[in-house]
């Protein structure tokens, strides 16, 4: 008798530890952060990169979380016209992206998840001399998408998680207008499906 009591006591604090970061009321709070800056062969100049998104979400239930990401994105490129100075193409954008995401424990330090996320960006293209300078704004765009993203989280404790994802399958719609609100050609619908293995992106949570 005190052997199987004994053996309940610790499959309930397993249990407990497994659901620790992941039961209902917790808040999760991370998000991305990306730089990039690259020089083509030839070139004068880099081009660079830059996005922030933090993100909160709440568990509604067990293993159950809703939640969104607010931020910004600029990227700068340096174009080469015709053997002149050239030109420099900047894009900024704010950034949401409302998320569901589900786990499902496979011990006390590891969980699968699955997100279903739906990242939108709203900003402006813009065009400069090839110092970066004399910006003038050239066109808006909306951008739209859908995606289901799988992953699984390591919990070396119980509020911090280490995070691998990788790109399931994803939709994006992408809106560009003019100054005056004229749509400029017929936009960019892009459909993805497959998981890319060897481009996983890492990431950390905080759980509270």
């Amino acid at each position: 008798m005190k052997k199987l009591l004994l053996s309940l006591i610790a499959v309930s604090a397993l249990a407990f530890t497994t659901q620790a970061q992941t039961e209902k009321g917790k808040f999760m709070l991370g998000g991305n952060v990306e730089f990039d800056s690259n020089k083509p062969n030839g070139a004068n100049k880099s081009n660079t990169s830059f996005n922030i998104v933090p993100s909160v979400g709440y568990f509604v239930t067990d293993n159950f979380a809703i939640g969104t990401g607010v931020g910004f994105e600029s990227s700068k490129f340096h174009v080469n016209v015709n053997d002149a100075a050239g030109i420099t193409q900047k894009t900024q954008a704010f950034v949401v992206a409302p998320f569901a995401r589900y786990y499902k424990g496979i011990n006390e330090s590891f969980k699968f998840f699955g997100q279903l996320s739906v990242p939108m960006a709203f900003g402006n293209n813009k065009t400069g001399d090839n110092d970066g300078n004399n910006y003038v704004k050239t066109s808006k765009f909306n951008n739209v998408g859908v995606a289901l993203s799988p992953g699984f989280a390591f919990f070396p404790s119980k509020k911090f998680g280490i995070e691998f994802s990788v790109r399931g399958i994803s939709y994006n719609d992408n809106t560009n207008k003019d100054n005056d609100g004229n749509k400029i050609g017929g936009g960019n619908k892009e459909f993805n499906i497959g998981a890319n293995f060897f481009a996983p992106k890492i990431g950390v949570q905080f759980y509270l």
